[in-house]
């Protein structure tokens, strides 16, 4: 991804690359190493993209966005706000309801209720100015990204049908007890490529200028 982004010219076409990864820890440019309680045997690797530590592994989608920001015509703001309605839409079309936590990239269900289509306390709003508050939700979808020459790389990872166990082995991107979860354990039953593809053609459809 640093190769392509560094190579890529005004003229260089957008990419998206999808991809399973075997088991890793991966840790964003602000990591802190207390935020990996006891990684085991399971390789760490410091990645460039913000954020904290996270897990990737067998049974999760994991998509890479390679865009040009400035010929697509909006700001990261925007653009991680498109990322995570792409990952709403997908978890709908398996009928499952994806919220934004204020404070807290990345996509949450309903512990409880994953198909509840009430507002959460927690989203987003104009006056919230409060620590992210993940009770009764669990995190299904991580996001961590960089941008470099208004070019964007790292990217989206939706959790399918995973062995979550290592994510107890961390503080999922920097937060101590939030709980990570998959498709398969909220009861939806999902192949990884049909989760890929139907993720792939709403980030496609979302991040288009």
């Amino acid at each position: 991804m640093q190769d392509f982004t560094a190579s890529r010219t005004p003229d260089t076409l957008d990419e998206l690359w999808v991809c399973e990864h075997p088991p890793v820890f991966t840790q964003g440019l602000a990591g802190k190493e207390n935020h990996l309680l006891a990684p085991g045997n399971i390789l760490v690797v410091a990645t460039n993209r913000g954020g904290q530590v996270t897990f990737h592994g067998p049974g999760q989608v994991v998509c890479y966005p390679l865009l040009d920001l400035k010929r697509a015509g909006y700001y990261v703001k925007e653009y991680v706000y498109r990322i995570e309605e792409a990952v709403i839409r997908t978890l709908r079309q398996f009928g499952v309801t994806g919220h934004r936590v204020s404070g807290a990239p990345g996509i949450y269900v309903r512990l409880e209720d994953p198909h509840s289509h009430l507002m959460l306390a927690q989203r987003p709003q104009k006056d919230a100015n409060k620590a992210p508050d993940f009770a009764g939700l669990g995190k299904i979808a991580a996001l961590g990204i960089k941008v470099s020459r208004h070019c964007t790389y790292h990217g989206v990872a939706l959790n399918v049908s995973m062995d979550l166990s290592p994510y107890q082995r961390i503080n999922p991107c920097g937060y101590s007890g939030l709980q990570s979860i998959d498709l398969s354990t909220i009861g939806v039953s999902v192949s990884w490529q049909e989760a890929a593809d139907v993720l792939s053609q709403k980030l496609v459809t979302h991040l288009m200028p």
